[in-house]
């Protein structure tokens, strides 16, 4: 399984035939737009798991779920200033400017 971060307007190339582009979204909504040739069937899981005819069949099929936190190497490092440093900047910066 592959996990990626892509911007909007981002795309995989899955193949030569299927592009999958990613439109943007909300918090929990993600909007994309997949290029498949008409021969190819593209089925949402809701879909799947719906026509599903028993519930043994219901249970074998793949669940997937979102992660909640990204391990630490994963993260964005944030640099938390306390007032004395901010000060501090603001002074060399506007040193720097005459």
């Amino acid at each position: 399984m592959l996990r990626l971060t892509v911007s909007t307007e981002e795309y995989l190339q899955i193949g030569e035939d299927v592009k999958i582009v990613f439109l943007g979204g909300s918090k929990n909504h993600l909007r994309i737009m997949v290029d498949a040739p008409k021969e190819l069937n593209v089925v949402r899981s809701k879909v799947i798991e719906k026509n599903a005819e028993s519930e043994k069949e219901k249970a074998s099929l793949p669940h997937y779920y979102a992660v909640p936190d990204l391990p630490e190497k994963y993260r964005k490092k944030r640099i938390v200033m306390n007032d004395e440093l901010k000060n501090k900047r603001s002074v060399q910066a506007s040193d720097l400017r005459r």
